[in-house]
């Protein structure tokens, strides 16, 4: 059985063919076209820009993806796309293209949610079991959710202000580090001192596992203020330390978090599996450090190859395969959708900062 995933929900325009070999996933192509360089310019995702970027560069990257897995239409079994959540134009531009190549062939159409995606990701490459507990950290979303089965999540948890690859590139962008902020946080902090400055740590010790990182952003913008309160400018050493001070701050945050989530998910020990995923899931420190709590306590710790951690194809079209085994087909008017959350049954949050803020979108 072989799915063609489509996935153009932010700034990537990416396509993969994956195929089931007796309940083996093989990823026969996995084709991304960044759009790092059409945003950098403006310090973060323009979603006009990248609407029309992903209209440019959808029939090549599709095209390129059958090419490489060595496969044609005729031999694909379904093509799944992403139909939410994420920036609506993109996401009309790949769901649109898997509906004309389904009208074109007569193949099912998959419509997958983006998070589950993220979710099922490290099962392209390993075996996970269920249930596990998911914490899924990118660009436009954090949260933890229980994962029960393919399409069975619990929310335990999700930011109330801003997503945790969005406070990366903030902080990125206040020390004048460029885009995107999460490679270059991570660089600089490799030869920093993560004990020189003391920031907030918000949320911690508090019931609950939501998360909030606004005021942590603000706290390091101020801090910067007060280094070149005098005229003087950022020293390198000083970008270098902030940098690891942060970036140790959120990992106390998360296992902070996640700790009070596994109290809260009712899963037995013989069932703590943690899964990271997520844009961030490919920053090392804050795997290490994840992967070091869960050793201590004797839970197992997963996270997607490091090829699957951003956006991508595969996990879209592993979704897409999952869908079909069951026979959950999409209507071909089924409309894109800027909000899907996983959990269908959780409530709406409080968001401080509004509905249009990305870390609400979920």
């Amino acid at each position: 059985m072989k799915i063609l995933g489509i996935e153009s929900s932010c700034d990537e325009t990416a396509a993969s063919v994956i195929a089931d070999d007796n309940g083996r996933i093989c990823v026969l192509s996995n084709i991304i076209a960044s759009q790092i360089k059409e945003h950098t310019l403006y310090g973060g995702v323009v979603p006009e820009i990248a609407a029309r970027s992903h209209v440019e560069k959808i029939d090549i990257v599709i095209k390129e993806a059958l090419s490489k897995a060595g496969v044609s239409l005729d031999e694909i079994d379904g093509i799944a796309a992403t139909s939410g959540p994420g920036l609506i134009g993109g996401v009309m531009v790949g769901l649109l293209s898997a509906k004309a190549l389904c009208v074109g062939t007569g193949l099912p159409l998959l419509a997958v949610n983006h998070l589950e995606g993220h979710a099922l990701s490290p099962r392209l490459s390993e075996k996970v079991d269920f249930p596990y507990l998911l914490l899924l950290v990118s660009g436009g979303h954090c949260q933890i959710l229980k994962v029960e089965d393919v399409g069975q999540y619990q929310r335990l948890g999700t930011t109330i202000d801003d997503a945790l690859g969005e406070c990366f590139d903030k902080v990125a962008k206040i020390l004048g580090l460029g885009y995107p902020g999460g490679p270059l946080v991570e660089a600089a902090a490799k030869f920093g001192d993560e004990k020189r400055f003391e920031l907030p740590r918000p949320l911690i010790g508090r019931a609950g596992c939501d998360f909030s990182f606004a005021g942590l952003k603000t706290a390091v913008l101020r801090l910067v203020e007060k280094l070149c309160e005098n005229g003087e400018k950022l020293k390198t050493q000083d970008i270098n330390d902030i940098c690891a001070s942060f970036q140790n701050t959120i990992t106390k945050v998360l296992i902070n978090r996640l700790a009070n989530a596994f109290a809260m998910s009712g899963l037995k020990s013989a069932d703590c599996r943690l899964v990271l995923a997520g844009g961030v899931a490919a920053n090392q420190f804050i795997r290490e450090k994840l992967i070091e709590y869960c050793t201590q306590n004797s839970w197992q710790f997963f996270a997607p190859e490091m090829r699957f951690c951003g956006d991508n194809g595969a996990m879209i079209a592993l979704v897409g395969l999952e869908k079909l085994k069951i026979g959950d087909i999409a209507p071909i008017d089924i409309a894109p959708r800027p909000r899907w959350p996983l959990d269908q049954n959780s409530d709406p949050i409080a968001i401080k900062n509004g509905w249009g803020k990305k870390g609400a979108k979920s």
